[in-house]
């Protein structure tokens, strides 16, 4: 795909990504700590079979499952040596199931290291290490790639000047903020979605975070400073941690679906769920804003 190409599909159309990958595959049987990359290698149906039912449910776009697959995480499980193959299979997975029209993004995130001078990486390092992973990913045949659940604005332009180095695909760009639009290291989602769109990508926004209904404000303020389409990928809805630890969120299919209509209405083109959500509730926002 072309970044030409993505722009004529957001062009007065709401797109549809999917819903979350983690909590899910910790749902179908994936111990916690586990480096959830290998896992994923080792259970090809458990994440088709998943992926399938967002497609069903009406994804024009889903996250190929390589969200760790950079040198800087595989490195933590002796698995730096794989990367090439890691990131190739796994793009290949989504790939296999995707339909025509159905486009899979190669997914990037944070290194998880602390940028300069709170720590060690520096612009030049987060660098080097996306364009190795992109370059893979764009080997691999992915149809454009997604930076989500960033934390960094300086690490995250490091990942769209990368993207661009090595490839024409387009790049999406989603940072993780608190409710009043607030990014962990500093700075907040409209100072983040204005420099990402003067460095070259092609959509902006936030995902992960805390749920669509707290985040009406900063989508409107990011669409009302940028001209690219504005993403939105939220939780559903604020977690619990049970007895057993595991996170609960409070949403509904039908809530979720309500508040996205609410978030396209003040700015959102490009839609989808993080945390917590399932096939079903990108279903019903697929229904409630006539996407199927």
């Amino acid at each position: 795909m072309t970044k030409q190409e993505f722009q004529k599909l957001t062009e007065d159309h709401v797109l549809l990504l999917d819903g979350a990958t983690g909590s899910n595959l910790m749902k179908a049987g994936m111990p916690r700590g586990v480096c959830t990359e290998s896992w994923v290698l080792e259970h090809k149906d458990v994440i088709q079979s998943l992926q399938k039912a967002y497609i069903e449910a009406g994804s024009h776009i889903i996250y190929a499952p390589t969200f760790g697959g950079n040198r800087i995480n595989l490195t933590m499980h002796g698995l730096e040596d794989q990367i090439e193959q890691i990131n190739h299979t796994l793009a290949g997975y989504s790939k296999e199931i995707a339909p025509e029209g159905v486009f899979v993004a190669g997914d990037i995130t944070t290194t998880g290291k602390m940028m300069a001078p709170a720590g060690d990486m520096t612009y030049e390092k987060a660098f080097e290490v996306y364009q190795e992973q992109i370059g893979y990913l764009r080997d691999a045949g992915v149809d454009l790639i997604v930076a989500e659940t960033m934390i960094n604005i300086e690490e995250t332009l490091a990942a769209v000047d990368a993207c661009q180095s090595v490839c024409e695909l387009p790049i999406i760009c989603t940072v993780t903020v608190e409710a009043d639009g607030s990014i962990f290291s500093g700075g907040n989602a409209i100072e983040a979605a204005m420099s990402l769109e003067a460095a070259g990508a092609d959509a902006v926004g936030i995902n992960c975070s805390v749920g669509p209904d707290q985040l009406v404000s900063v989508i409107r303020n990011i669409k009302e400073n940028v001209s690219i389409p504005v993403i939105a990928k939220p939780n559903a809805g604020m977690p619990q941690i049970d007895d057993l630890g595991n996170a609960v969120y409070s949403m509904t299919p039908a809530d979720f679906a309500d508040y996205m209509k609410v978030l396209v209405d003040n700015g959102a083109s490009v839609i989808g769920g993080c945390c917590g959500t399932t096939p079903e509730f990108i279903s019903e926002t697929a229904q409630v804003l006539g996407l199927r």
